[in-house]
């Protein structure tokens, strides 16, 4: 056999494909070993070719995310998600399988991995030849991946029909494999996207809804509504006193600015209190501080939520808007209330004199600085089945 050498005759490499032959395709990471992923010979002869066992189950490259409903099932949302933001890209997506793509391909189980690759040559090679292409990297087993045309050659020339040169992979590294058939979904190979990239496409596309109001005005109620309907809560004042009891470095920060407002080991809050809430540039000095630990642990939650398959959270912050975490909010809910019905609610909720809770409140940002950078205003009147319904609506509304 005559390997034959394609630069720009793609229909040329299409017709080997059609009739049960192997090309080796150009990607943006690696050349791959290519045959019909829906031809059992083909694969048959991908396999021996490499010295592959058939143990290990082949990907599949297709043209683009409608592959997904035509050869998976079970497809969640996100793995939509994903292939809009990153195909054509070095991203293997591995979803529930449908039993037309044959049993070697799967290696005997029921998920399959789909691969758009970015590279003109076998995107075309792809649509004229109509079906999804088995392509491991072209190398036998053991051997590095090859990244030109040349070193494809110089593994397999004689043993496959052709190869395209599209000349050399500019990443050099194979793709990210991500196994969303089953949740948490979980990267299964390291590749040339980062985890990073991945969890962060998948947060943007979530439903984060922000709650704002000062100390007492019944954020908690609206949390709990949200959490009913299967969100995610983030409470940033628990967030906040859990950290300052597990995180070293807060403890550093916070010591280093206030001086020694621990005892035994914990946060004195209310010898925390005392200076800051009397001393607007020391208030400054502790947001600053607590906003970058804070948003850290936000950041952290809303990943695994989102790598849990999860498509709705909220977040709870007084100052969500002045942390920066307001960004992450597709809306932002100011919650309102009177406020001797705030005082009384701090009051009988910490256990703290009338004179401290209005200090707490009057450190506060006012009423009318939620209405002016909120999206929308929640107003709790006190009446708990009413307020109850008020958020149920709103948060129904936003979550369509």
């Amino acid at each position: 056999m005559k390997t034959e050498i394609i630069v720009e005759d793609i229909e040329a490499a299409a017709e080997v494909i059609r009739r049960g032959g192997l090309v080796a395709v150009p990607t943006e990471t690696v050349y791959g070993l290519a045959g019909n992923g829906l031809d059992r010979k083909a694969v048959e002869t991908i396999y021996a070719v490499k010295g592959r066992p058939e143990i290990k189950p082949l990907s599949l490259m297709v043209s683009g995310r409608e592959a997904m409903a035509e050869y998976c099932r079970d497809v969640p949302a996100q793995a939509g998600t994903l292939a809009e933001k990153f195909w054509p890209g070095p991203l293997t997506i591995v979803l529930k399988s449908k039993p037309v793509i044959p049993d070697i391909v799967r290696a005997g189980g029921d998920t399959i991995g789909l691969r758009c690759p970015d590279h003109p040559a076998t995107l075309k090679l792809l649509r004229l030849c109509r079906v999804p292409l088995a392509a491991p990297s072209a190398n036998p087993g053991g051997a590095p991946s090859p990244k030109t045309a040349a070193e494809v050659l110089a593994y397999f020339d004689g043993r496959i029909e052709a190869v395209i040169d599209g000349g050399p992979c500019g990443i050099g590294r194979e793709s990210t494999v991500l196994d969303m058939s089953k949740t948490p979904y979980r990267i299964i190979r390291p590749g040339a996207l980062p985890q990073a990239a991945v969890e962060e496409a998948l947060v943007s596309a979530m439903k984060i809804i922000g709650f704002t109001g000062g100390t007492g005005v019944g954020k908690t109620t609206a949390l709990n509504v949200l959490r009913d309907m299967g969100g995610l809560i983030i409470d940033c004042d628990a967030v906040y006193h859990n950290l300052t009891d597990t995180d070293k470095g807060l403890r550093q920060d916070i010591e280093t600015r206030f001086g020694p407002v621990y005892k035994n080991g914990r946060l004195d809050r209310k010898a925390l209190g005392a200076i800051v809430f009397e001393d607007e540039d020391a208030l400054f000095a502790l947001n600053a501080i607590t906003h970058k630990y804070v948003g850290a642990e936000v950041d952290r939650r809303l990943r695994a939520h989102a790598m849990s398959g999860g498509s709705l959270a909220g977040i709870d912050a007084v100052a969500l808007i002045e942390s920066g975490i307001s960004r992450r909010c597709t809306r932002v809910f100011g919650i309102t209330a009177p406020y001797e019905t705030r005082v009384k609610r701090i009051m009988a909720r910490e256990g703290i004199s009338r004179e401290y809770a209005e200090m707490r409140i009057n450190a506060q940002k006012s009423d009318a600085y939620y209405r002016q950078h909120c999206d929308s205003i929640l107003e709790n009147h006190g009446e708990m089945t009413k307020f109850t319904a008020l958020c149920r609506a709103a948060f129904k509304e936003e979550n369509k």
